[in-house]
Protein backbone atom coordinates (compact mmCIF):
# COMPACT_ATOMS: atom_id res chain seq x y z
CA UNK A 1 0.00 0.00 0.00
CA UNK A 2 1.02 3.14 -1.34
CA UNK A 3 1.08 6.39 1.55
CA UNK A 4 1.41 9.71 0.38
CA UNK A 5 4.72 11.41 0.14
CA UNK A 6 5.23 13.86 3.60
CA UNK A 7 6.05 17.58 2.79
CA UNK A 8 10.11 17.69 4.54
CA UNK A 9 10.38 20.72 6.84
CA UNK A 10 11.84 23.43 5.51
CA UNK A 11 15.62 23.43 5.80
CA UNK A 12 18.03 26.47 6.57
CA UNK A 13 18.93 26.43 3.30
CA UNK A 14 14.80 27.01 2.49
CA UNK A 15 14.80 30.21 4.80
CA UNK A 16 17.81 31.55 4.11
CA UNK A 17 16.66 31.83 0.14
CA UNK A 18 14.80 34.44 1.19
CA UNK A 19 16.15 35.71 4.56
CA UNK A 20 19.19 35.98 2.93
CA UNK A 21 18.50 39.40 1.55
CA UNK A 22 16.00 42.19 2.78
CA UNK A 23 12.64 40.83 2.94
CA UNK A 24 9.57 43.62 2.31
CA UNK A 25 6.35 43.60 4.34
CA UNK A 26 2.83 44.32 3.36
CA UNK A 27 3.13 47.51 5.42
CA UNK A 28 6.35 48.45 3.73
CA UNK A 29 8.43 47.70 6.44
CA UNK A 30 11.61 45.47 5.63
CA UNK A 31 12.65 42.78 7.49
CA UNK A 32 16.50 42.92 7.69
CA UNK A 33 18.93 40.19 6.07
CA UNK A 34 19.29 37.17 8.91
CA UNK A 35 22.22 34.83 7.54
CA UNK A 36 25.26 36.41 9.03
CA UNK A 37 23.58 37.21 11.84
CA UNK A 38 22.44 33.54 13.01
CA UNK A 39 25.77 31.77 11.37
CA UNK A 40 27.80 33.97 13.97
CA UNK A 41 24.71 33.11 16.77
CA UNK A 42 25.17 31.10 19.61
CA UNK A 43 22.12 29.08 18.14
CA UNK A 44 23.90 28.77 14.90
CA UNK A 45 26.85 27.93 15.81
CA UNK A 46 25.14 25.06 17.60
CA UNK A 47 23.79 23.86 14.62
CA UNK A 48 20.26 24.81 15.15
CA UNK A 49 17.63 24.94 12.82
CA UNK A 50 15.19 28.30 12.33
CA UNK A 51 11.88 25.28 12.85
CA UNK A 52 13.74 24.71 16.48
CA UNK A 53 12.85 28.13 17.63
CA UNK A 54 10.13 28.81 14.41
CA UNK A 55 7.74 25.86 15.25
CA UNK A 56 4.97 26.84 12.96
CA UNK A 57 7.11 26.44 10.29
CA UNK A 58 7.23 22.69 10.67
CA UNK A 59 4.77 22.15 8.25
CA UNK A 60 3.86 25.07 6.60
CA UNK A 61 4.63 25.84 2.99
CA UNK A 62 6.58 28.15 1.47
CA UNK A 63 6.30 31.33 1.34
CA UNK A 64 4.88 31.59 4.73
CA UNK A 65 2.09 33.65 6.22
CA UNK A 66 4.04 36.79 7.16
CA UNK A 67 2.54 36.66 10.82
CA UNK A 68 4.65 34.35 12.90
CA UNK A 69 3.46 32.68 15.93
CA UNK A 70 5.66 34.18 18.78
CA UNK A 71 8.70 32.17 19.46
CA UNK A 72 8.73 29.94 22.63
CA UNK A 73 12.21 29.58 23.98
CA UNK A 74 11.27 27.45 27.19
CA UNK A 75 11.43 23.84 25.23
CA UNK A 76 15.26 24.02 24.99
CA UNK A 77 15.60 27.22 27.82
CA UNK A 78 13.34 25.30 30.44
CA UNK A 79 14.84 26.80 34.06
CA UNK A 80 15.29 30.32 32.53
CA UNK A 81 11.85 29.96 31.31
CA UNK A 82 10.02 28.68 34.78
CA UNK A 83 12.28 31.56 36.23
CA UNK A 84 11.03 34.42 33.68
CA UNK A 85 7.28 33.13 34.61
CA UNK A 86 7.59 34.19 37.94
CA UNK A 87 8.95 37.75 37.02
CA UNK A 88 7.54 41.19 37.11
CA UNK A 89 8.05 41.10 33.18
CA UNK A 90 6.31 38.15 32.82
CA UNK A 91 3.19 39.27 34.91
CA UNK A 92 3.31 42.18 33.09
CA UNK A 93 2.44 41.01 30.36
CA UNK A 94 -0.09 38.81 32.01
CA UNK A 95 -2.35 41.38 33.25
CA UNK A 96 -2.14 43.24 29.81
CA UNK A 97 -1.24 41.81 26.43
CA UNK A 98 -0.78 45.26 25.33
CA UNK A 99 1.96 45.30 27.75
CA UNK A 100 5.73 46.33 26.89
CA UNK A 101 7.15 44.34 29.35
CA UNK A 102 10.80 42.32 28.17
CA UNK A 103 10.28 39.04 26.82
CA UNK A 104 13.04 36.87 25.72
CA UNK A 105 14.20 38.62 22.86
CA UNK A 106 14.49 42.14 24.66
CA UNK A 107 17.46 41.34 26.43
CA UNK A 108 19.08 38.52 24.43
CA UNK A 109 17.76 39.37 20.74
CA UNK A 110 16.47 37.39 18.59
CA UNK A 111 18.60 36.01 15.44
CA UNK A 112 21.68 37.41 16.93
CA UNK A 113 21.84 35.95 19.77
CA UNK A 114 25.25 36.01 21.30
CA UNK A 115 26.80 34.00 24.79
CA UNK A 116 26.82 36.11 27.59
CA UNK A 117 30.70 35.99 27.58
CA UNK A 118 30.91 37.47 24.34
CA UNK A 119 32.31 41.21 24.76
CA UNK A 120 29.16 42.03 21.69
CA UNK A 121 26.44 40.39 23.60
CA UNK A 122 24.06 42.27 24.89
CA UNK A 123 23.97 39.98 28.55
CA UNK A 124 27.57 40.61 28.98
CA UNK A 125 28.59 41.72 32.17
CA UNK A 126 29.76 45.59 30.98
CA UNK A 127 26.89 45.56 28.50
CA UNK A 128 23.69 44.19 30.39
CA UNK A 129 23.19 47.97 31.93
CA UNK A 130 22.92 49.81 28.81
CA UNK A 131 20.24 46.58 27.60
CA UNK A 132 18.05 47.14 30.59
CA UNK A 133 18.15 51.03 29.77
CA UNK A 134 16.35 50.38 26.54
CA UNK A 135 13.28 49.68 28.46
CA UNK A 136 13.94 51.79 32.15
CA UNK A 137 15.06 54.56 30.57
CA UNK A 138 13.10 55.43 28.09
CA UNK A 139 9.82 57.33 29.24
CA UNK A 140 7.73 55.80 26.80
CA UNK A 141 8.08 52.60 28.05
CA UNK A 142 8.74 52.96 32.21
CA UNK A 143 7.24 56.03 32.83
CA UNK A 144 9.73 58.71 34.54
CA UNK A 145 7.71 59.01 37.69
CA UNK A 146 7.69 55.58 38.16
CA UNK A 147 11.32 54.52 38.33
CA UNK A 148 12.47 57.40 40.12
CA UNK A 149 9.92 57.27 42.87
CA UNK A 150 11.34 54.61 45.06
CA UNK A 151 14.71 54.32 44.23
CA UNK A 152 16.05 57.03 42.11
CA UNK A 153 16.25 57.24 38.34
CA UNK A 154 18.37 53.83 36.19
CA UNK A 155 19.61 56.29 34.41
CA UNK A 156 22.14 57.90 36.74
CA UNK A 157 23.41 54.04 37.31
CA UNK A 158 26.72 55.58 34.98
CA UNK A 159 27.67 57.85 37.54
CA UNK A 160 27.30 55.74 40.50
CA UNK A 161 30.32 54.00 42.13
CA UNK A 162 29.30 50.80 40.62
CA UNK A 163 28.96 51.89 37.54
CA UNK A 164 32.35 53.71 37.14
CA UNK A 165 34.28 50.67 37.99
CA UNK A 166 32.23 48.89 35.53
CA UNK A 167 32.14 51.22 32.57
CA UNK A 168 35.49 53.41 33.16
CA UNK A 169 37.55 50.85 35.22
CA UNK A 170 36.27 47.52 33.88
CA UNK A 171 36.35 45.59 36.90
CA UNK A 172 34.63 42.44 36.30
CA UNK A 173 33.86 42.38 39.76
CA UNK A 174 31.45 45.36 39.78
CA UNK A 175 27.66 44.95 39.80
CA UNK A 176 25.54 45.48 37.21
CA UNK A 177 21.53 45.34 37.27
CA UNK A 178 21.78 41.66 37.45
CA UNK A 179 23.41 41.21 40.62
CA UNK A 180 20.63 43.29 42.47
CA UNK A 181 17.99 42.56 40.71
CA UNK A 182 18.65 38.87 39.20
CA UNK A 183 18.21 37.48 35.56
CA UNK A 184 15.37 36.02 34.66
CA UNK A 185 13.11 36.13 37.76
CA UNK A 186 13.40 39.75 38.48
CA UNK A 187 10.56 40.32 40.87
CA UNK A 188 8.94 43.75 41.95
CA UNK A 189 10.08 45.58 44.98
CA UNK A 190 6.97 45.19 46.80
CA UNK A 191 7.41 40.92 46.64
CA UNK A 192 8.74 39.07 49.76
CA UNK A 193 10.84 36.67 46.99
CA UNK A 194 12.27 39.83 45.63
CA UNK A 195 15.97 40.09 46.31
CA UNK A 196 15.77 43.97 46.18
CA UNK A 197 12.71 43.96 48.63
CA UNK A 198 13.85 46.09 52.18
CA UNK A 199 14.44 42.70 54.38
CA UNK A 200 16.58 41.45 51.40
CA UNK A 201 18.35 44.02 50.83
CA UNK A 202 21.13 43.94 53.15
CA UNK A 203 21.78 40.76 52.12
CA UNK A 204 21.85 41.25 48.22
CA UNK A 205 24.39 44.17 48.47
CA UNK A 206 26.38 41.85 51.31
CA UNK A 207 26.98 39.06 48.77
CA UNK A 208 29.52 41.57 47.93
CA UNK A 209 29.99 43.87 51.09
CA UNK A 210 30.37 40.84 53.37
CA UNK A 211 32.01 43.22 56.14
CA UNK A 212 30.06 45.53 56.07
CA UNK A 213 27.13 43.49 55.95
CA UNK A 214 28.49 41.64 59.16
CA UNK A 215 28.87 44.98 61.02
CA UNK A 216 25.41 46.10 59.92
CA UNK A 217 24.11 42.92 61.46
CA UNK A 218 25.35 43.99 65.08
CA UNK A 219 23.53 47.31 64.92
CA UNK A 220 20.18 48.72 66.16
CA UNK A 221 18.96 49.52 62.49
CA UNK A 222 19.26 45.53 61.79
CA UNK A 223 18.13 44.71 65.00
CA UNK A 224 14.43 47.02 64.19
CA UNK A 225 14.40 45.70 60.84
CA UNK A 226 14.23 41.74 62.22
CA UNK A 227 11.58 43.09 64.71
CA UNK A 228 9.34 44.07 61.37
CA UNK A 229 9.89 47.77 61.78
CA UNK A 230 9.19 48.92 58.06
CA UNK A 231 10.63 52.70 58.88
CA UNK A 232 14.06 51.09 59.95
CA UNK A 233 16.66 51.67 57.44
CA UNK A 234 18.59 49.32 54.94
CA UNK A 235 21.67 50.14 52.91
CA UNK A 236 19.46 52.20 50.06
CA UNK A 237 18.29 54.17 52.60
CA UNK A 238 21.51 55.84 52.76
CA UNK A 239 23.18 54.93 50.24
CA UNK A 240 20.75 55.41 47.22
CA UNK A 241 19.60 52.32 45.00
CA UNK A 242 21.51 53.28 41.83
CA UNK A 243 23.10 56.86 42.23
CA UNK A 244 25.54 55.16 44.95
CA UNK A 245 28.62 57.63 45.32
CA UNK A 246 31.36 57.26 47.18
CA UNK A 247 31.00 57.71 50.89
CA UNK A 248 34.85 59.52 50.73
CA UNK A 249 33.89 62.96 48.89
CA UNK A 250 32.84 65.51 51.36
CA UNK A 251 29.73 66.77 49.73
CA UNK A 252 28.75 63.09 50.38
CA UNK A 253 29.72 63.25 54.05
CA UNK A 254 27.68 66.62 54.97
CA UNK A 255 24.66 65.10 52.42
CA UNK A 256 24.01 62.31 54.50
CA UNK A 257 23.35 64.03 57.36
CA UNK A 258 20.04 64.97 56.00
CA UNK A 259 19.39 60.98 55.02
CA UNK A 260 19.94 60.53 59.01
CA UNK A 261 17.67 63.68 60.01
CA UNK A 262 14.35 62.04 58.00
CA UNK A 263 13.94 59.50 61.10
CA UNK A 264 16.02 60.89 63.72
CA UNK A 265 13.58 64.56 63.69
CA UNK A 266 14.53 65.86 67.22
CA UNK A 267 18.28 64.70 67.14
CA UNK A 268 19.14 66.62 63.79
CA UNK A 269 17.37 69.75 64.82
CA UNK A 270 19.16 69.75 68.14
CA UNK A 271 22.63 68.61 65.74
CA UNK A 272 21.95 71.67 63.88
CA UNK A 273 21.62 73.93 66.88
CA UNK A 274 25.68 73.29 67.89
CA UNK A 275 28.73 74.36 66.46
CA UNK A 276 29.09 70.94 64.36
CA UNK A 277 26.12 71.30 63.29
CA UNK A 278 25.74 74.95 62.12
CA UNK A 279 29.52 74.50 60.11
CA UNK A 280 28.23 71.02 58.09
CA UNK A 281 25.03 73.36 57.35
CA UNK A 282 27.68 75.90 55.43
CA UNK A 283 28.94 72.45 53.35
CA UNK A 284 32.55 72.19 55.41
CA UNK A 285 33.00 68.78 56.39
CA UNK A 286 36.13 69.33 58.63
CA UNK A 287 33.90 68.95 61.76
CA UNK A 288 32.11 65.79 63.10
CA UNK A 289 29.23 64.77 61.14
CA UNK A 290 26.72 61.78 62.85
CA UNK A 291 28.85 58.90 61.41
CA UNK A 292 31.91 59.96 62.63
CA UNK A 293 30.61 59.71 66.46
CA UNK A 294 28.11 57.10 65.80
CA UNK A 295 29.78 54.96 63.33
CA UNK A 296 28.39 53.82 59.73
CA UNK A 297 27.19 50.61 59.46
CA UNK A 298 27.51 49.02 62.93
CA UNK A 299 25.60 51.38 65.25
CA UNK A 300 24.71 50.46 68.89
CA UNK A 301 22.73 52.00 71.52
CA UNK A 302 24.61 54.92 73.81
CA UNK A 303 23.56 52.26 76.49
CA UNK A 304 25.60 49.56 74.80
CA UNK A 305 29.15 49.00 76.11
CA UNK A 306 30.18 48.50 72.19
CA UNK A 307 29.05 51.81 71.27
CA UNK A 308 31.25 54.69 70.42
CA UNK A 309 29.56 56.90 71.97
CA UNK A 310 29.43 54.83 75.55
CA UNK A 311 30.77 55.93 78.47
CA UNK A 312 33.21 53.32 78.59
CA UNK A 313 34.46 54.70 74.29
CA UNK A 314 33.63 58.73 74.20
CA UNK A 315 36.53 59.98 75.02
CA UNK A 316 38.15 57.78 72.67
CA UNK A 317 35.88 58.89 69.76
CA UNK A 318 36.34 62.62 70.80
CA UNK A 319 39.78 62.27 70.48
CA UNK A 320 39.87 61.36 67.01
CA UNK A 321 39.08 65.05 66.35
CA UNK A 322 40.27 66.35 69.85
CA UNK A 323 43.32 64.46 70.74
CA UNK A 324 43.43 66.64 73.86
CA UNK A 325 40.31 65.70 74.86
CA UNK A 326 39.82 65.42 79.06
CA UNK A 327 37.00 63.78 80.61
CA UNK A 328 35.66 66.62 81.31
CA UNK A 329 35.64 67.39 77.54
CA UNK A 330 32.91 64.72 77.09
CA UNK A 331 30.67 66.42 79.48
CA UNK A 332 30.16 68.06 76.42
CA UNK A 333 26.28 67.38 74.71
CA UNK A 334 26.41 66.99 71.21
CA UNK A 335 22.38 67.00 71.21
CA UNK A 336 21.68 69.14 73.77
CA UNK A 337 17.82 70.36 74.03
CA UNK A 338 16.32 73.49 75.51
CA UNK A 339 13.13 71.89 75.20
CA UNK A 340 14.25 68.59 77.26
CA UNK A 341 14.10 69.28 81.19
CA UNK A 342 15.05 66.10 82.20
CA UNK A 343 18.02 65.82 80.02
CA UNK A 344 19.30 69.35 80.47
CA UNK A 345 17.58 71.65 83.05
CA UNK A 346 20.32 74.09 83.79
CA UNK A 347 19.96 74.63 79.72
CA UNK A 348 16.29 74.55 80.03
CA UNK A 349 15.19 77.31 82.22
CA UNK A 350 18.15 79.41 80.83
CA UNK A 351 16.12 79.33 77.66
CA UNK A 352 12.77 79.84 79.35
CA UNK A 353 14.87 83.23 81.45
CA UNK A 354 16.08 84.32 77.90
CA UNK A 355 12.87 83.79 76.17
CA UNK A 356 10.52 85.80 78.63
CA UNK A 357 13.49 88.58 79.15
CA UNK A 358 12.94 88.66 75.20
CA UNK A 359 9.37 89.16 75.32
CA UNK A 360 9.84 91.62 78.49
CA UNK A 361 12.27 94.09 76.74
CA UNK A 362 10.28 93.69 73.71
CA UNK A 363 6.79 94.15 75.64
CA UNK A 364 8.45 97.12 77.45
CA UNK A 365 9.64 99.32 74.99
CA UNK A 366 6.29 98.55 73.03
CA UNK A 367 4.40 100.06 75.56
CA UNK A 368 6.91 102.90 76.12
CA UNK A 369 6.46 103.52 72.59
CA UNK A 370 3.16 103.41 72.05
CA UNK A 371 2.61 105.83 75.49
CA UNK A 372 5.01 108.41 73.87
CA UNK A 373 3.14 108.24 70.37
CA UNK A 374 0.80 110.87 71.63
CA UNK A 375 3.13 113.02 73.19
CA UNK A 376 5.39 113.11 69.85
CA UNK A 377 2.58 113.87 67.99
CA UNK A 378 1.49 116.55 70.50
CA UNK A 379 5.26 117.79 70.82
CA UNK A 380 5.49 118.06 66.49
CA UNK A 381 1.79 120.24 66.81
CA UNK A 382 3.63 122.58 69.33
CA UNK A 383 6.59 122.93 67.24
CA UNK A 384 4.64 123.23 63.84
CA UNK A 385 2.60 126.24 65.66
CA UNK A 386 5.64 127.79 66.82
CA UNK A 387 6.94 127.61 63.26
CA UNK A 388 4.03 129.00 61.95
CA UNK A 389 3.73 132.13 64.53
CA UNK A 390 7.59 133.14 63.54
CA UNK A 391 6.70 133.23 59.91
Amino acid sequence: MLFPAVAAPPSNDDCLACHSDEVPRADGRKIAPVGPEFAASIHGQAGASCIDCHADLRKAELPHAEKLARVDCSPCHEKPAVEYAKSWHAEARRKSPASRAAVCADCHGTHDILPAKDPKSRTNHFRLPATCLTCHGDPAVVPTATRVAKTGDPSHFGDSIHGAALQKSGLSVAPNCANCHGVHEIRRLADPESTVNRPHVPATCGSCHQKILTDFETGVHFEAMKRGNPKAPVCIDCHSAHEIRTPETAAWRVGVIKECGTCHIDLIETYRDTYHGQVTELGFARVATCADCHGAHAIHSPKDPASTVSKQNVLATCRKCHPTATANFTKYDPHADHRNRQRNPLLFYTAKFMKWLLIGVFSFFGVHTLLWLPRSVQARRVHERHVHHRG
